[in-house]
């Protein structure tokens, strides 16, 4: 049995896909797996569920929804089992079955690649990882107003898992190659400053210091406007860098 999160809720079973019942049903089977291996107390179910105000019955109606649950994988023989452990419940899963895991371990296996001088098997093992998403994580529940902190947090390890690709890219001298995805991801994400320095640093080393110094000046007004703060000193030192036209930010020798 595979469980999948990273874009809608999906639970597949001998390559077909489960019907998970209603919103509620399909919300706290979501909850249980991104906790997975983990005693979830049913006040934090309550809390996800009803944002800290749930109804007199929502006690019973998370019991009903873990019996349906229950239900729907005690059908099939590889199904991992959900118990009632005190103060909560516990989906118990090989954490293999589960998309957001495997995620998870690519990008560390991804990431000891590249510390370790591989920077190209790195990135091969990060876009593994990310390949595994399909949209948004829970995006069919985000869709009924479901905003978890927990999906904030897992969106953040994608976009870290994406920097740290790219970040291999320049690494082997593929600067020309990502700039066009790197002009889309820094249109989406105005404010996120690792990305900026990136495309800098690309658009820098393909020969398009001009490029690089505009992108410079638009984050610096997206962060004044957005947030009120001035650049990080990462992405200033750069920009001087690239004024003094700094031989050190030229591009470094390609690794495998």
């Amino acid at each position: 049995m595979q469980f999948s999160v990273l874009g809608s809720t999906e639970v597949t079973a001998g390559g077909v896909q489960l019907e998970l019942g209603g919103v509620k049903q399909r919300a706290i089977l979501g909850y249980l797996v991104l906790h997975a291996n983990k005693v979830v107390p049913t006040s934090h179910i309550l809390q996800a569920m009803w944002e800290g105000n749930p109804p007199p019955t929502a006690r019973k109606m998370v019991q009903n929804a873990v019996s349906a649950i229950r239900r729907m994988l005690a059908n099939h023989a590889d199904a991992p089992a959900l118990h009632t452990h005190a103060p909560g419940y516990q989906l118990r899963v090989d954490t293999n079955t589960v998309d957001l895991y495997r995620f998870r371990a690519l990008v560390r296996e991804g990431r000891t690649a590249i510390t370790g001088g591989m920077p190209a098997h790195g990135v091969e093992l990060l876009r593994d990882a990310l390949s595994l998403w399909r949209g948004h994580a829970l995006a069919d529940l985000v869709e009924t107003g479901i905003n978890w902190s927990e999906l904030a947090a897992i969106e953040d390890e994608r976009l870290s898992a994406l920097e740290d690709r790219l970040d291999a890219e320049l690494a082997c001298g593929r600067h020309r190659e990502i700039t066009p995805e790197l002009e889309v991801l820094t249109s989406t994400e105005p404010l996120r400053e690792r990305l900026c320095l990136q495309f800098m640093l690309a658009l820098y080393r393909s020969g398009r210091q001009a490029d690089a110094l505009r992108i410079y000046r638009r984050t610096r007004e997206a962060l004044i406007d957005g947030l009120g703060l001035e650049p990080g000193r990462e992405l200033r030192e750069l920009q001087q860098r690239i004024l003094e036209h700094d031989a050190a930010i030229q591009v470094s020798a390609v690794a495998a």
